[in-house]
């Protein structure tokens, strides 16, 4: 069932205003990783859930309780709990979204500042961290709601809304209060919910819509390594003393292949391998090696073979190297010996692999590589936070829905894709409310979340818009 043309032409007339929208909540540096920040995603709470009310929400805000990050203990960021319309013949739509972001510099190699969203419009990008990750999604939702209130339509389906200010920094808090709702019944917010939307999520390329139904899972560690009480000089310790930063570059040498095996013993085999007809999967999907290295800016795919490639992203864990604290970096040639260094990597999980049946693995093989350097420095692994895989009944109604609204909007028909990110909240919303949950993303595969130069294009905030809204149609049209 389309949406209302009165629908599409109001999002159509007020392009201009969603875009201010957007810049509003690019400008706050809601950095839920860096404590220097927490106050920014604090704003941003309080921000979003006046949008929230102001377009006839009823919200609440939760507090998750504190938490300690990088030796410091903070207030956790409240999850934003919304809901509007309660007609018992109608289905009942709960949509998730986080208003946090990564870290962003102008130093980091971006051409614009970070927190200020610039229109390119030679090219249609909004340009601006948060954009495409997950602000940009948000407001699409947003953005839903004011046409419906301002032409005077009434929605098709009930709304609940759950948004949070930690996903970037492994949700902490959110689980116990999904279960801790859910068991209210009706007095929760969750109450009667018939599925779940989540717009988290990115096209394989930038030409065609996709739907998926599978995320990896998450498990992110931090080895530290330390030995004198001080930084030391090199030019009168080297070679007198045991070094921590050789030390963990001989440790973060032997995690992973430049193949992108993982040398973890155990990790890797716990997924059975593909055989020719799960393989037959992903050669169906639009997608290409020069997909894979134009959203990379360079020539560097691990193969040329399309559906190795596409399995390497889907359904195949990885494990990344993601930095080194503690050592020097800058301009200069500082000569210092590091007193203690921290390496920090991530392991993307898919079924059936757990954080609770990865780490051990982890531990035991550090340690083992760490006895064998022969050193008198000292150890410390941490993991610091950690996600179960998802994968979702990609034939249940919720599907279909999302599929025709898809091609209503876009006019073809989306791919059905699993997901290399993570989003742990997935697993926990279908498991708590026993619920069908959907990913149904806005952005394209070159947006570049988490990464310099974040965009999303003009077109796909409208469009992604208009199909947000047609999906709740087709929820309400469609035969559970």
């Amino acid at each position: 069932m389309p949406a209302p043309t009165q629908f599409t032409e109001f999002i159509d007339e007020h392009v201009d205003s969603f875009i201010q929208r957007l810049a509003n909540a690019v400008a706050i540096p809601s950095i839920s990783g860096n404590a220097q920040h927490r106050q920014d995603v604090f704003k941003m709470a309080s921000w979003l859930q006046g949008e929230l009310n102001t377009l006839g929400v009823e919200t609440k805000q939760v507090d998750l309780g504190k938490h300690v990050m990088d030796g410091e203990e903070l207030q956790l960021p409240p999850a934003i709990l919304g809901r509007i319309g309660n007609d018992p013949r109608k289905k009942t739509v709960l949509v998730y979204g986080h208003y946090d972001v990564q870290p962003a510099e102008q130093s980091d190699g971006w051409d614009t500042e970070p927190f200020k969203l610039v229109v390119d419009e030679k090219t249609g990008r909004l340009i601006g961290r948060g954009s495409t990750d997950d602000k940009g999604p948000i407001l699409g939702w947003l953005n839903v709601l004011e046409a419906h209130k301002t032409v005077g339509l009434e929605l098709p389906v009930n709304m609940r809304f759950c948004f949070e200010g930690m996903e970037e920094s492994g949700s902490e808090g959110l689980d116990d209060l999904i279960k801790s709702e859910t068991a209210k019944g009706t007095a929760g917010f969750f109450d009667n919910v018939d599925c779940v939307c989540i717009s988290d999520n990115y096209w394989l390329n930038s030409r065609t819509p996709c739907i998926t139904y599978g995320l990896r899972g998450l498990a992110y560690f931090k080895v530290t390594v330390s030995g004198p009480a001080r930084d030391l000089h090199s030019g009168v310790f080297g070679r007198t003393v045991h070094e921590p930063m050789t030390d963990l570059v001989q440790i973060m040498s032997k995690l992973v292949a430049t193949d992108g095996t993982i040398l973890v013993p155990g990790v890797d085999d716990m997924v059975s391998a593909a055989d020719a007809e799960e393989k037959k999967i992903y050669d169906v999907l639009d997608y290409s090696i020069q997909d894979v290295e134009d959203a990379a800016g360079g020539k560097i795919a691990l193969s040329d073979d399309k559906a190795t490639v596409l399995m390497g992203r889907m359904r195949n864990p990885s494990l990344s190297l993601h930095g080194i604290e503690g050592a020097f970096y800058g301009p200069g040639a500082k000569t210092v010996i590091p007193a203690s260094v921290s390496g920090k990597f991530s392991i993307r999980l898919v079924p059936p692999q757990t954080p609770d049946a990865v780490e051990p693995l982890v531990f035991k093989y550090i340690e083992s590589e760490f006895a064998k350097l022969n050193t008198k420095n000292k150890l410390k692994i941490e993991n610091l936070h950690g996600g179960k895989p998802w994968v979702a009944d990609f034939k249940h109604w919720n599907y279909e829905a999302a599929r025709r609204a898809t091609e209503l909007v876009y006019k073809r028909s989306p791919d059905l894709t699993r997901e290399g990110g993570s989003i742990p909240v997935t697993l926990t919303f279908a498991e708590s409310l026993g619920v069908n949950v959907l990913l149904l993303p806005m952005g394209r595969g070159d947006d570049g979340a988490h990464s310099t130069n974040e965009k999303l294009d003009k077109s796909n905030f409208i469009e992604g818009t208009k199909l947000l809204g047609t999906y709740l149609y087709e929820v309400a049209a469609i035969t559970a």
